[in-house]
């Protein structure tokens, strides 16, 4: 190791150590222990520049082990990216670019979001299948105009969540080679000594996966470090796991190799004892002269490397013209909501369908029109209508294939969803039964966190499931997604009220949308459209033009049929009722004052909701007076039709209901 290199690697620790003190809180341990290895891969072998952190054929370095941010920040502030030294004096504070754990849209250079752990690994996944689909589409001889690595640094910790398991056993059969995961083993968590509960082969559960597994037994040894980056981007063949024996907080010379350096500051003691061991000289917060002329010599590579990838990126535009057109729109935000709205055939339905059915009708036409759409299911594309045909099937040998097989791994599809979306170049959507978000929740909050428009096709979305019984019915799910911030959920009543959430879920890019449908048929109503973007709207009105109803019933989903029905009912008793399809509380939510009080007059106190689903959250719409038909318990297993008669959902109690409020109303 040079002389620069060695004052470039205490820089980081020192620099990340006094932030994580100043905050009085956060993670020194492993910036300490993993400073060398970070540093080796960005300073020798990461293809990046600082000046443009959006350069499209830039190496991806994800931080999967998300609580060690500092390492992250130094090493962001050292290489040149927009990060200052008073960004990180500010590490933890309210409003810093510096939070403490990384966040996607927070930080210039911040890949992802992470901190739950393992979320990253998948993450890193996603990115190094999408690099591998891209570089199949465009490259050309002697332009490979997509040709990059995804790294990323994970802990032990990241390596017990079964996340991680699920995405590196998927990206070993995917044979994604320039996946390249830098293993931070350094034996410790929070309570101790990773011995209390993972003892196991780490590495030979990678090589049982495919991987190609590389082992460094000193964390400061950068050129074995840096010799086994150079081996691993050589296996194209496996992804790779370079396994980096490191002592946690090296350098603290009292709490070193202990679990008392892993999530909290050294203390002002330790903190001047460290830097002692490290003959550090400086003032807090100082950076070495020696190391702010090498963040320019770093910076002036990352900007060279870009102009050479932009002088090809003209020729390969001079050869290729229509397909650097299409490469140029791959990577924008396209505006596709005209061109959708004008295209009739998108909207057409001539026959009830389940709206599982009309979604993968949708997928189909929607190809047609963006052909960077990529997504699947985990195992279920048969019964979620997800496949898209004659699009081919992504697989280690055949790398142009459009619909991607996750296998029976819900937790890493999310995730692994997040990473294709982050990459950029392609809109990614994922798939599985509606009561398997219970495995999906933590990437999905993550979608919903970095803002990214991932689309959810969620089906078999409620008691109708039937037969299967209460463990595959969905009943508290609707109302745990509504609850997630930044998530839309969008619960369509027929065929063109999916396409509608599909319309929605192309053209929105600022958030994920989840789509809830269902197993059984549904009708083809006349009155839908475009005015279910409002989220909530009258779909049939029983009272007289200008006039009141008596009773408003709402809905979403399958339910909506049953609310028409039973309002033809009262109105053959001269009970005139409003029937509001009610397919996204988030919409409706954004909706202006007037329209509000247009749909759910504050007049009309007779209120009745009905959801197949907890009746968690209708309160909103049906107020103290009125009522909700749902299921606050768990389901059964019998034939649908059976089990909506059971739990109350039927056209006699719905009119039944309706009568109880209207008298508790007049009274």
């Amino acid at each position: 190791m040079n002389r620069i290199d060695e004052l470039a690697i205490k820089t980081i620790r020192i620099i990340s150590a006094e932030a994580v003190q100043k905050a009085n809180s956060g993670h020194p341990g492993l910036p300490l222990g993993s400073a060398p290895m970070a540093y080796t891969l960005w300073a020798k072998h990461l293809k990046h520049n600082p000046e443009n952190s959006k350069w499209i054929d830039r190496d991806r370095f994800v931080l999967s082990a998300g609580h060690g941010s500092m390492l992250l920040y130094s090493l962001l502030n050292l290489f040149g990216y927009d990060l200052t030294i008073n960004d990180i004096k500010n590490f933890r504070q309210l409003g810093s670019r510096t939070p403490g754990h990384p966040e996607y849209g927070c930080t210039d250079g911040v890949e992802t979001t992470t901190g739950p752990l393992g979320q990253g690994v998948a993450n890193a996944v996603g990115m190094a299948m999408a690099e591998t689909y891209l570089a199949e589409k465009f490259n050309r001889e002697g332009f490979n105009i997509i040709n990059h690595y995804t790294y990323a640094l994970a802990g032990d910790g990241c390596m017990m969540e079964g996340i991680s398991s699920e995405a590196c056993s998927l990206a070993g059969t995917l044979k994604l080679g320039k996946l390249i995961l830098l293993y931070d083993s350094n034996s410790i968590t929070i309570e101790g000594s990773t011995n209390l509960a993972f003892k196991e082969d780490v590495g030979k559960r990678f090589e049982a996966y495919g991987w190609q597994v590389l082992k460094i037994e000193n964390g400061n040894d950068t050129l074995a470090i840096s010799d086994a980056i150079s081996q691993a981007k050589e296996e194209i063949e496996k992804p790779s796991l370079i396994i980096v024996k490191t002592l946690i907080g090296y350098g603290s010379p009292n709490k070193q190799g202990k679990a008392s350096a892993h999530g909290e500051p050294l203390g002002v003691d330790e903190l001047e004892a460290t830097k002692a061991f490290y003959k550090w000289n400086y003032k807090p917060f100082e950076v070495p002269k020696e190391i702010n002329n090498l963040t320019i010599r770093l910076k002036a590579e990352g900007a060279a490397k870009e102009k050479q990838w932009n002088e090809m990126s003209g020729h390969y535009q001079n050869s290729f013209p229509e397909l650097f057109e299409e490469f140029k729109n791959w990577f924008s935000d396209v505006d596709y909501s005209q061109r959708l709205i004008g295209d009739t055939d998108f909207w057409k339905f001539e026959k009830p369908m389940a709206t599982r059915e009309a979604s993968g009708i949708l997928i189909n036409r929607l190809f047609t029109i963006m052909p960077n759409l990529i997504g699947g299911s985990a195992d279920l594309a048969p019964s979620n209508k997800t496949n898209m045909k004659n699009k081919g099937d992504f697989s280690s040998e055949n790398r142009t294939g459009a619909n991607l097989h996750f296998g029976v791994r819900e937790h890493a599809m999310s995730a692994i969803s997040n990473g294709i979306q982050l990459h950029g170049g392609l809109r990614a959507f994922a798939s599985t039964f509606f009561v398997f978000t219970d495995y999906m929740k933590a990437g999905m909050r993550l979608s919903s966190i970095m803002g990214l428009p991932v689309t959810y096709v969620l089906t078999h979305d409620s008691i109708g499931v039937g037969e299967d019984g209460p463990t595959h019915e969905p009943v508290e799910h609707l109302a745990a997604l509504r609850s997630m911030p930044g998530m839309t959920v969008f619960r369509p009543a027929d065929a063109k009220e999916t396409a509608v959430g599909w319309y929605l879920a192309v053209t929105k890019n600022d958030g994920p949308v989840s789509l809830i449908l269902t197993r059984q048929n549904l009708p083809l109503y006349d009155e839908t459209g475009m005015e279910a973007l409002r989220g909530a709207y009258i779909l049939k009105d029983f009272s007289k033009e200008n006039d009141l109803p008596d009773i408003i019933l709402m809905a979403s989903g399958s339910e909506v049929e049953l609310i028409i029905k039973a309002a033809t009912v009262l109105n053959q008793e001269g009970i005139k009722a409003r029937v509001v399809s009610v397919p996204s509380f988030e919409l409706f939510e954004k909706q202006e004052d007037s329209y509000k009080e247009y749909v759910f007059p504050s007049t009309i106190m007779a209120r009745l909701a009905v959801e197949a689903g907890t009746t968690f959250g209708w309160d909103r719409f049906t107020g103290f007076k009125g009522k909700v038909i749902g299921i606050d318990h768990y389901g059964a297993s019998g034939k649908a039709e059976s089990l909506f008669e059971a739990f109350g959902f039927t056209v006699e109690n719905v009119t039944a209901k309706s009568k109880e409020i209207l008298k508790a109303c007049c009274i």
